[in-house]
């Protein structure tokens, strides 16, 4: 009769707790090509301050992609041809309070095409285009460097062909043509 009481008072034995499963998030890579190279936007996040990519959940509605290119637009402030195939995924944390939440971030490259003056999140953040190597030594978040170390290679090959065409027309301006 003891134990069943016990039993009573202590309720039923824990579950065990599984972990949740990661809730997914979508960001961009916003992305330039000049003749001297390419450059990433990086944004201010609202809370820390620290230099990330554009990113957020993902909106009902839309594809992972599309919601990359919308978060662009709306803490960054930019347009521009979004990528239907992620350069990949790092996990990250969200603290609310006392509360931690588990994400998986998908990015996307985005080649801007064009950047606005006034966009939503204008008085909320900072932006600001770097070299990929200065983009690397500021973000703060491991995975985020990795993920553009990985994007290094694709984005200078994309720069490779604007810079030798520049080179090209230095060349005839150089001898008279």
């Amino acid at each position: 009769m003891l134990r069943r009481f016990i039993d009573w008072w202590r309720g039923p034995a824990p579950v065990p707790r599984t972990p949740a499963a990661p809730t997914r998030q979508a960001g961009a890579v916003p992305y330039r090509v000049t003749d001297k190279g390419v450059s990433v936007l990086l944004v201010t996040s609202r809370r820390t301050g620290r230099w990330v990519f554009p990113k957020g959940g993902l909106m009902s509605g839309r594809t992972p992609w599309e919601s990359a290119a919308q978060e662009a637009l709306e803490e960054a402030g930019v347009e521009g041809e979004v990528e239907d195939v992620a350069l990949g995924a790092y996990p990250s944390v969200r603290i609310r309070g006392d509360r931690r939440e588990d994400l998986e971030v998908s990015l996307y490259l985005l080649r801007v095409t064009r950047q606005l003056d006034r966009w939503p999140e204008r008085g909320q953040r900072r932006r600001r285009w770097m070299s990929l190597s200065e983009a690397a030594v500021r973000l703060g978040d491991p995975g985020l460097v990795d993920l553009l170390n990985r994007a290094a290679e694709r984005l200078e090959a994309l720069a490779a062909p604007v810079k030798a065409a520049k080179g090209r027309r230095k060349i005839k301006a150089a001898s008279g043509r």
